[in-house]
């Protein structure tokens, strides 16, 4: 299985949603909290070319943000990136 990073913050219900999504699939993540920490915003940002959160890679490939997520999971093909 992939291994899945979430930057995020705590008052973000796009976070929540996208985290929802994950967990109902059993998939753990590491989260990164990007609250207060404007050297790991910039990172994100950095890695992302985007400075929203949340901010998703699944293995070595980023997937965009909350709205990708669903997107992919309508268009049936997060459970195969989540796989691999």
């Amino acid at each position: 299985m992939s291994q899945v990073v979430v930057y995020s913050s705590d008052y973000c219900p796009y976070c929540m949603r996208a985290k929802s999504l994950l967990g109902s699939k059993h998939v753990a993540f590491d989260e990164i909290k990007v609250d207060g920490k404007p050297q790991v915003r910039a990172e994100m940002a950095r890695k992302a070319g985007r400075t929203s959160v949340p901010q998703i890679w699944i293995g070595e490939r980023h997937i965009g943000g909350c709205d990708d997520l669903f997107a992919l999971e309508r268009a049936g093909k997060l459970d195969a990136l989540l796989e691999a």
